[in-house]
């Protein structure tokens, strides 16, 4: 495992537990959109599961909000990992399962496309991951639209900006605006319009296109205008969209139970889980306790 040969060289330092409890890692970024270059750094993503008083730490005898609050933790990055023996340089962001089920439930766009890379950019998935993978479609909501509408306003700001440093001021000098952003725009706006319209995601249908902007094809203006022309349809598509308007809590929960289930066994100590039988009697219990009044 990758995670495992890097440590072993000192070239990552996550916490003890993390390597042996990571269900899932992708490949992110611009190999993963197809549009990627001998130059390009490689982004990886993906979760694991923390010890069970992380998750549940009323198991460890902490009371939410009294006292000490001991750190839980939510997410592992390290940047810039040279690994010489495969030639590539990583970018690594580990998620705790449940930071990483919340922000696919809120339809943040780095996360949903983590769940919809290709196979082949698939570095390491376990039974749990692969279970995730299958359910991917059930965290796509409408709300997707104002998250990428939002990701795709910044990277326009970004494209403008004339202050760049490092590599960005070389794009900038050489096609007269940052060409990587500019791309970013365009497939955040073609992403949401497949899951709006679709309820699914292909990240690289649109590699060709997103290729020759950052060939440098296209102008600045082309780019402005292309948003300007897609956020108007994409509005429609958000109104006419057979997605639901928003997340459905219950399902993505009881998904995210079955993979802490599946990892740490029994949780009858963990959490307490109502049957249908005993939602209806209380729901019965409520309404006669209104009648009474």
């Amino acid at each position: 495992m990758l995670l495992q040969r890097l440590k072993s060289a000192s070239l990552i330092h996550p916490p003890e537990w993390l390597i042996s409890t990571t269900h899932y890692l992708t490949i992110m970024g611009s190999q993963a959109y197809g549009v990627s270059n001998d130059t390009s750094d490689c982004d990886i993503y993906g979760f694991a599961i923390p010890p069970k008083e992380d998750i549940f730490p009323h198991l460890r005898g902490e009371i939410m909000g009294f006292g000490r609050q001991n750190h839980r933790f939510d997410q592992w990055q390290e940047q810039h990992i040279e690994d010489k023996e495969a030639r590539k340089e990583y970018d690594f962001s580990v998620y705790s399962i449940v930071k990483y089920f919340q922000l696919c439930m809120e339809n943040n766009p780095n996360m949903i496309d983590s769940l919809f890379t290709p196979e082949r950019c698939v570095l390491h998935s376990t039974q749990i991951a692969q279970l995730v993978r299958e359910s991917r479609r059930s965290f796509l909501h409408r709300g997707c639209w104002h998250k990428f509408k939002g990701y795709a306003y910044s990277q326009m700001h970004k494209m403008n900006s004339k202050d760049p440093e490092g590599k960005r001021r070389e794009t900038i000098e050489k096609f007269g605006f940052d060409v990587k952003f500019a791309y970013h725009v365009v497939r955040l706006l073609n992403e949401v319009e497949q899951i709006l319209v679709e309820g699914d995601l292909d990240l690289q249908r649109n590699r060709e296109q997103l290729k020759s902007i950052r060939r440098g094809d296209w102008t600045q203006e082309q780019i402005v205008q292309y948003f300007a022309d897609k956020e108007k349809m994409l509005e429609e598509a958000y109104s006419k969209s057979e997605l639901p308007w928003g997340p459905d809590e219950e399902k993505i929960k009881s998904l995210l139970v079955r993979c802490l289930e599946m990892h740490y066994g029994n949780l009858d100590k963990a959490i307490v889980i109502p049957d249908r039988f005993e939602n209806a009697l209380r729901q019965i219990s409520e309404i006669c306790r209104g009648l009474s009044l």
